[in-house]
């Protein structure tokens, strides 16, 4: 049986797709039912020229595309072969990430701090910061959707030890207390979106009880994060956000790290568009501005790419 025809565009991941354009993802996951889920999302990321800034295929949001559209009735799932299990990726733990002796004492003794990029080229990196992220954090461990970088904290004091773990992603879709605070129309949202980083996950170690640590992070990764994410996506970043649990956190290092509280979240999650994750919990919304007219910026045409420090545009 053949799925329904389109009969109204559809709007994924920050691109609205025509009637004729998923029309065309219809006719090409009928034609190549026998390729794999990722062999497919490449080849209609071609197709309909969906890329990073950098010229990237955004073969990953390709893949939820298809996903999302079978949910919807729109395309056929058995005629996709799946490469690997469904459900959240399972992360094995090992001794590597078992509690280790205390760091006491204040960040001072412990500077520098070194931010270690975790690449997929560096497989046991990859696999420390997963273990750590599963194990220790409240949240656990996710496959990232979307542009993300991911970092390993180390100390000039001790080296060889991790002191943090960071996930810095896209952003939220909406978040009425960002957007409020931005001023900028839903076109402008949409055009200049992806010029926002969301730490979604921030880990001190619970062995480690350095005072101070945690604002100097995330001062490092004002400095550091742009650069970084300019060179792997070839643009940089006017604004950080983040959302923070007030269950159980307090925000007090974003707000010794000059992070701005804009208020409360609608507690929908952060990419749910179409109001039906209601009952969530309700999170503090929390930006750091990255030059002193990001707002200016979000809100007119495409903001040119960032290089330099706040501190740099500032002077």
């Amino acid at each position: 049986m053949k799925p329904p025809p389109v009969t109204a565009s559809l709007t994924f991941s920050g691109r609205t797709f025509s009637i004729q354009e998923l029309r065309l993802v219809q006719e090409v996951t009928a034609d190549f039912a026998a390729l794999s889920l990722t062999e497919i999302s490449r080849t209609l990321c071609e197709l309909l020229d969906w890329r990073r800034v950098n010229g990237r295929l955004k073969n990953h949001e390709c893949r939820q595309f298809l996903e999302r559209l079978a949910e919807l009735g729109l395309l056929r799932v058995p005629a996709l072969r799946r490469c690997g299990p469904r459900g959240p990726r399972r992360v094995p733990v090992t001794e590597r990430s078992d509690p280790e002796l205390e760091l006491v004492g204040s960040a001072g003794p412990f500077a520098p701090l070194r931010l270690e990029l975790v690449g997929r080229e560096c497989a046991e990196a990859s696999r420390l910061w997963a273990e750590l992220i599963q194990r220790h954090h409240y949240l656990g461990y996710r496959v990232p959707v979307g542009a993300h970088l991911r970092y390993l904290v180390r100390s000039a004091l001790c080296p060889q030890r991790v002191l943090a773990c960071l996930l810095w992603t896209s952003p939220a879709w909406k978040m009425a207390a960002r957007d409020r605070w931005i001023g900028w129309t839903d076109p402008q949202r949409r055009g200049n979106l992806q010029l926002i980083v969301n730490n979604a996950r921030f880990l001190i170690l619970p062995w480690v009880r350095i005072r101070g640590l945690a604002s100097k992070i995330l001062s490092h990764c004002a400095r550091q994060l742009p650069c970084d994410w300019e060179k792997h996506y070839g643009y940089g970043p006017l604004l950080l956000e983040t959302l923070i649990d007030a269950g159980r956190f307090r925000g007090t290092c974003y707000r010794a790290a000059n992070w701005i509280h804009l208020g409360k979240s609608q507690g929908r999650g952060r990419m749910d568009r179409d109001n039906l994750a209601q009952g969530r919990a309700v999170k503090d919304v929390y930006v750091y501005p990255l030059c002193r007219d990001a707002r200016q910026r979000l809100c007119f045409g495409p903001a040119p790419a960032f290089s330099g420090s706040i501190e740099e545009q500032n002077q």
